[in-house]
């Protein structure tokens, strides 16, 4: 059972896309059923405590938290935190109170991403540029030319994540790196569909690259891109759009930063997905469910995706090349791998979601003409995370091409480790190995 991946499509409740909180959609579900809360028997209260333990205890005992991985037992109490979040919210969304996303956005705006107050030598300004929001953390230290840029984009799978849940790392690399960063709030899933997403951050990129030095005093020039996991997807898919345009007017990225990277939607079933599969806070089927919800938000078709029924035979010669675990250091392979069968294709299910397998969507399968001409690239990946094979295998290929990549590899690390960084109890040491190594290769930019 998978309490995260029963998101449905369609709303219900409140309309997601301009929703109040959860406690005033409460005052109206209880104005609207006669003024007041209803009175349940003494005995519902136990009951539904007990459902909602019995529920996150059931999510807890399918998890496999790995005994390597740093302060495994915080883990299990984070992942159990998050289930009973999704839990509360499934059950206030069938009550027609509230949406799950919108109940899971808001718990975690409320309770989980309190930002601390801004440290001296650091400016933190909320502005839009071109109608998108964004924060713009700049170093007040005296400089002597112009600084570095890093416009970041932040994960959550195109469905949750915001400017703040990314604030502190934000904040860190401006400091640490002496660079100005700037961080996007895109649209999100499932008000928003793709391209919804990557039109926001390629307008907001464009917008501070035309602005970076009358404005910001930022070299355009020195100007890169980056993000983590479905951030880093979009980080990568813009540079791959800009280098299709080629359009002169403006300077391109520098670097592109990807972060524990989302870059195919082809085969949920390579090494990383198999061994990985249940590891917080990114299981196996809730990729599949992030990809649907970005696409068209029809997640009936996950089992499909997830088995690669939707890939069309005549694609499957170049996804060999390209994702074959042949391609994976020997390493990968040695906590177990299953080669997967032939699927059946089903041409229904391709059309549905056939965009998934655009380069935009799934930047690892972007022609080597695309490729070659993107800018020097810092990978990072995590031992137990399901996308750390799509990240080594997207070096593999900037590799044969000789282009310049760095990669930094957390042993220890787990998909969303960003997300706690310098979160107080929340805080896992491998998030700071992974924000130190970003910060020394924005240094060499």
């Amino acid at each position: 059972m998978n309490i995260l991946l029963q998101c449905p499509s369609t709303l219900s409740g409140c309309v997601l896309a301009s929703s109040p909180p959860p406690f005033m959609c409460l005052q109206r579900w209880f104005s609207i059923r006669g003024g007041g809360p209803p009175q349940w028997p003494p005995h519902c209260v136990p009951a539904f405590l007990l459902l909602v333990i019995g529920l996150v205890y059931s999510e807890l005992m399918n998890s496999d938290i790995p005994r390597e991985v740093t302060n495994s037992g915080k883990l299990h109490i984070v992942h159990g935190l998050f289930v009973g979040i999704a839990i509360v919210g499934r059950i206030l969304h069938r009550l027609g109170i509230c949406h799950q996303v919108s109940f899971i956005r808001w718990f975690v705006a409320c309770f989980l991403t309190g930002s601390n107050p801004v440290p001296a030598g650091l400016r933190v300004k909320d502005l839009t540029f071109s109608e998108i929001p964004v924060r713009v953390y700049e170093p007040t230290t005296v400089c002597s030319g112009l600084r570095r840029g890093l416009v970041y984009f932040h994960g959550g799978g195109w469905v949750l994540g915001s400017i703040e849940s990314v604030d502190e790392v934000c904040r860190y690399i401006a400091k640490e790196g002496d660079t100005t960063v700037v961080s996007v709030g895109y649209r999100l899933a499932p008000e928003h569909r793709y391209p919804a997403q990557l039109d926001d951050c390629e307008t907001a990129t464009c917008h501070f690259l035309s602005v970076a030095e009358t404005e910001f005093g930022v070299d355009s020039h020195r100007v890169a891109v980056g993000g983590d996991g479905t951030g880093a997807n979009l980080a990568a898919a813009l540079c791959q759009r800009l280098a299709r345009k080629e359009d002169g007017h403006l300077p391109f990225p520098c670097a592109q930063v990807l972060i524990y990277p989302a870059l195919q939607m082809v085969d949920f079933n390579l090494p990383s997905y198999q061994q990985n599969h249940a590891v917080p806070i990114l299981f196996r089927g809730r990729m599949a469910f992030y990809f649907l919800q970005y696409l068209s938000g029809d997640v009936s078709l996950c089992q499909d995706v997830l088995e690669g029924n939707h890939v069309p035979t005549e694609l499957r010669p170049s996804c060999v090349e390209w994702l074959s675990p042949s391609n994976l250091p020997a390493e990968c392979l040695t906590r177990g791998f299953c080669e997967h069968p032939a699927p059946d294709y089903n041409g229904e299910v391709y059309h549905a979601i056939k965009a998934g397998l655009e380069p935009e969507v799934s930047p690892l399968l972007a022609d080597d003409a695309i490729i070659q001409k993107t800018p020097p690239t810092f990978i990072l990946t995590c031992e137990y995370d399901v996308l750390r094979d799509d990240g080594i295998l997207y070096r593999k290929r900037l590799l044969d091409l000789r282009k310049d990549v760095t990669w930094e590899h957390v042993k220890d690390g787990f998909h969303g480790i960003l997300n706690f960084f310098n979160h107080g109890w929340l805080s896992f040491p491998c998030a700071q190995q992974a924000v130190d190594s970003v910060v020394e290769f924005v240094n060499t930019l």
